[in-house]
C-alpha cells in the first residue's frame, strides 16, 4: 500500500525561478489529496504527473500564496469538462475568501465545489485512515496543520501453521485473521492468536502549513514516520521569523526532535535561500540528523511498517 509525498511547490510568500508557492499532494492506495494550492498549481500537477482526479483539497490557510492557484486550477478543472464533486477543507471563518477565488472571473464552473470550515481537533474519518487537524501558530490568520493517521493494521496470518493444523483454506482463515474463534467439524476451537500476531501500527504523516514552532505540532507529530514542517528562515533571520509567524530550520528541527518523528522534510523557502540551500540544511541537522529540504517535485515513499501497535489499557 502505497504512500506517496509529491511537493508540488516549496516556495515561501512568492515564486521564484527554483521554486513555486506553496502547494503537496498526497497520493495513497490511487487517492489523491491536495493541501494548498498556490498560483500555478495546476501546472506543477502537470509536470509532475499528478492526477486531476482527485476530489478533497485542504487549506492550511488563506494567505494568498496558499490559495490564489484555487481560481486556474478550478478554471483548467471546468475546460476538461470536470463533473465530479469536489470538497475543499479550509480553517473555520475562511470560507468567504476561497468562494471569492472560486468566482473570480464570472465564469460558469462545471462542477459543484462544497466548501466546510474546520476547527482544530476535527477529524474526519476515511475507511481506514483520518485526517487530524491542530491548530498552529501563524500570527492573527486563523491556520491549521493536518495529520494523515492511519489505522492499525491486522497481525500477519500464519498459513503454513494454519495448514498442519488443518483448517481448510477460505472463509475460516478470513474469520480468524480478523480476531473470530472459529470451529472445526472435529470439534477443535481454534483462537486467533494461535495463528495472527500482533496488530501492526499504521503511518503518521503530518504538515504544519506556516508556524511558529508550536506544543501542538509537536503533539500531533508525535512518533509520526514523516514531518513536513515550513523552514522560511535560516538562523541569521531568526527575529523576523519571530516577527511574520515563520519559523528557522533549525526551529522546524527542534520540533521534529521533540516529537520523536521518524523524519523531517523542510518546506516553504524563502526566496533568499531558493537556490541554495545549504544552510538551512546543515542548521537543521544539526538538531535532528534525519532531515532534508524539498524542492518542486521531491517525491518521499513512506513504506507500510512492521512496527507493533501501541500497547492500549
Amino acid at each position: 500500500m502505497p504512500l506517496l509525498v509529491r511537493f508540488l511547490g516549496t516556495a515561501a510568500s512568492r515564486p521564484t525561478v527554483e521554486r513555486g508557492v506553496s502547494a503537496l499532494a498526497i497520493i495513497r492506495e490511487g487517492q489523491t489529496l491536495l493541501f494548498d494550492c498556490g498560483e500555478g498549481t495546476q501546472r506543477q500537477m502537470m509536470r509532475f504527473g499528478v492526477s486531476f482526479a482527485f476530489e478533497d483539497l485542504f487549506i492550511t490557510h488563506v494567505h494568498s500564496d496558499h490559495i490564489l492557484g484555487v481560481t486556474g486550477l478550478i478554471r483548467t478543472l471546468s475546460l476538461q469538462g470536470r463533473t465530479e464533486r469536489m470538497r475543499v477543507w479550509t480553517p473555520r471563518g475562511t470560507a468567504k475568501a476561497l468562494r471569492q477565488c472560486i468566482s473570480m472571473g464570472g465564469e460558469r464552473t462545471t462542477f459543484p465545489v462544497d466548501i466546510t470550515e474546520l476547527d482544530a481537533g476535527a477529524s474526519l474519518q476515511r475507511g481506514e485512515y483520518r485526517i487530524d487537524t491542530f491548530a498552529v501558530n501563524h500570527g492573527v490568520s486563523s491556520s491549521l496543520g493536518y495529520a494523515l493517521v492511519e489505522t492499525e493494521r491486522l497481525g500477519r496470518f500464519n498459513p503454513d501453521l494454519a495448514r498442519a493444523m488443518g483448517i481448510p483454506e477460505g472463509p475460516l482463515w478470513g474469520r480468524l485473521h480478523k480476531g473470530e474463534p472459529i470451529t472445526l467439524d472435529d470439534g477443535r476451537v481454534i483462537e486467533p492468536a494461535m495463528l495472527v500476531g500482533e496488530r501492526r501500527r499504521g503511518r503518521r504523516l503530518v504538515l504544519t502549513g506556516d508556524t511558529r514552532p508550536c506544543a501542538a505540532t509537536i503533539e500531533a507529530a508525535r512518533d509520526a514516520d514523516l514531518l513536513i514542517h515550513e523552514a522560511t528562515f535560516a538562523d541569521e533571520e531568526a527575529a523576523r521569523a519571530l516577527e511574520t509567524g515563520h519559523s528557522t530550520a533549525r526551529e522546524a528541527a527542534e520540533v521534529a526532535r521533540a516529537a520523536g518523528a521518524r523524519q523531517l522534510v523542510l518546506t516553504h523557502i524563502s526566496a533568499r535561500y531558493s537556490a541554495n540551500t545549504k544552510d538551512l540544511e546543515r542548521e537543521a541537522r544539526q538538531v535532528f540528523a534525519h532531515t532534508r529540504i524539498a524542492k518542486d517535485g521531491t517525491e518521499i515513499e513512506l513504506a507500510l511498517t512492521e512496527e507493533l501497535a501501541a500497547a492500549t489499557s
